[in-house]
């Protein structure tokens, strides 16, 4: 079964980090105020990046990783600026922090390779150069 791993924009700035086997289904979700307690607290404002699996098991394991990612780093990966991500990972003195499942994180982090496809164009609409899945409430 197919999985993607994405990343969401909520309305307070935060970036939501998660994983499904139906991506449509799971952005109704979290549009509609029914999907993770973070997007439930913070709506989702647009879809930022997602990437897609050959089996859910290995894009859960990618939104464990990318949780635990700075906001940067995260930022790099969503702008297809992956030749940062090695210097992203670095840490200078901070304290490394664990992610919680299906929340968003600002200061931690580590890499690892995806063995994913990804991409930063999401749906339904193209502004800017990037296609938006936006809030309609």
């Amino acid at each position: 079964m197919k999985g993607y791993m994405y990343i969401l924009l909520c309305n307070d700035g935060s970036y939501y980090t998660g994983s499904t086997n139906d991506l449509e289904r799971r952005m109704a979700e979290h549009f509609s105020g029914s999907g993770a307690n973070h997007t439930k607290k913070h709506p989702p404002v647009k879809l930022l990046y997602y990437e897609e699996f050959q089996r859910i098991d290995d894009a859960f394991y990618r939104e464990k990783q990318v949780q635990g990612w700075s906001r940067k780093k995260k930022e790099a990966l969503i702008n297809g600026q992956c030749d940062m991500l090695p210097e992203l990972s670095k840490c200078y003195g901070q304290k490394e922090m664990v992610a919680s499942t299906g929340s968003a994180t600002e200061n931690t982090g580590s890499a690892t390779e995806s063995t994913g496809s990804a991409t930063n164009v999401a749906m339904p609409e193209l502004v800017e150069g990037r296609a938006e899945y936006k809030n309609e409430k």
